[in-house]
């Protein structure tokens, strides 16, 4: 079952990053993707694979120590989990960041790499993402120069 697990984690979420990186404009992508929803189907992933383990995980992340997670996700179980988990926050780091590009005006052509960086190596494309935002304000248009993070103009 874990391996099944493992293999549906990628495949229920792939259809979203698809339709923010392949279909930004379709009037169906907005919709879809403005429910936080999208993530669910990974998240119930997630429950599967963690709570039959719970006894075992709640150590492991409430004290943790290097040894302590090495010895979680050295399993099938421990990296499966670990994999759900990875792939439920990019996609909703993913979903962020393309929802906000949007109210920006940042350029599809611009959010197409950063998109797949956020898939691949999720905190190094919020990073990227980060940076790519500051030179567009709310409402769409350049900003005349950096704008500072969390705040309207």
């Amino acid at each position: 079952m874990t391996g099944t697990l493992f293999s549906l984690t990628f495949a229920v979420a792939a259809p979203f990053w698809a339709l923010m990186i392949l279909l930004p404009r379709w009037s169906w992508t907005a919709r879809i993707i403005a429910s936080p929803l999208i993530v669910l189907p990974v998240v119930v992933i997630y429950a599967l694979l963690v709570l039959p383990a719970f006894g075992e995980v709640l150590p492991a992340v409430a004290s943790p120590t290097l040894a302590g997670v090495r010895d979680l996700l050295g399993t099938s179980d421990g990296a499966a989990a670990g994999w759900a988990h990875m792939i439920a926050f990019d996609l909703f780091v993913g979903r962020w960041a393309w929802l906000d590009s949007r109210e920006r005006g940042v350029p599809a052509l611009v959010m197409a790499p950063v998109l797949v960086l956020t898939i691949l190596l999720g905190p190094l494309g919020l990073a990227a993402y980060l940076a790519v935002r500051t030179r567009w304000r709310r409402g769409g248009g350049a900003a005349p120069g950096p704008q500072p993070l969390g705040c309207r103009p």
